[in-house]
């Protein structure tokens, strides 16, 4: 008897087996997305994301479109070249993944990385994965810590 059915898969799957296959797609599509921010890979997110790509900010700014956020996080990653997501728990849900952790990062607005620009936020993050790919990435995070050392270095 397989007592892991999550890694056994079924030559006659049902729909519980489809959907645990789908769900864990979705997770591995998800966690793929946060291994690319973490190495700063603008070009490696972007093969992730579907064409129609959707990204919402904490603030609820949304950008739209997979070459319009290659661009963005490439901007991100000259502004935060350490930007980090560390992912503490995973919840999922289909094609919906819920990402709790903290997100980190050092404000070089001069590309140099001081300790003093340093900033880490508990984040949220809700993925849609369609097809393989991500449909929506929308973050839920407090961004006075960023925020503060952007006042601070004018």
């Amino acid at each position: 008897m397989d007592l892991n059915p999550q890694f056994h898969l079924n030559p006659s799957p049902t729909v519980c087996d489809y959907n645990l296959l789908m769900e864990n797609s979705a997770k591995s599509v998800a966690q793929a997305f946060v291994r690319a921010i973490n190495r700063q890979d603008a070009d490696g997110l972007a093969a992730l994301m579907a064409p129609e790509h959707r990204f919402v900010d904490s603030l609820g700014n949304a950008v739209e479109g997979r070459e319009k956020m290659r661009a963005g996080w490439a901007a991100y990653f000259g502004m935060v070249p350490d930007y980090t997501v560390a992912v503490e728990e995973i919840l999922s849900d289909g094609p919906v993944v819920v990402m709790l952790g903290v997100a980190q990062g050092t404000y070089a607005p001069d590309g140099l990385l001081k300790a003093e620009n340093c900033w880490k936020t508990p984040a949220v993050v809700r993925a849609k994965i369609e097809g393989g790919l991500v449909i929506e990435w929308r973050v839920y995070a407090d961004n006075e810590p960023i925020r503060d050392k952007m006042r601070r270095n004018g």
